[in-house]
């Protein structure tokens, strides 16, 4: 499986107790780390967006 496909995975995974504090717990402190990990996140979906772009790209390149 794709690296960058599994430390996405990862960091979701890393958010859950955050996400159990605030909602579950009420916890305010636990919505501002949830908002940061959130605001990371995308930027890691972004990154892994340009790479399959870059990945297609190349493949067709190579077959033309």
């Amino acid at each position: 499986m794709n690296e960058k496909y599994s430390q996405l995975v990862e960091f979701v995974k890393s958010l859950e107790v955050d996400v159990a504090k605030f909602y579950e717990k009420e916890q305010a402190a636990a919505g501002t780390r949830l908002r940061k990990g959130l605001s990371e996140l995308k930027k890691l979906a972004q990154d892994m967006r340009n790479d399959i772009q870059d990945v297609k790209t190349k493949r067709k390149t190579e077959d033309s």
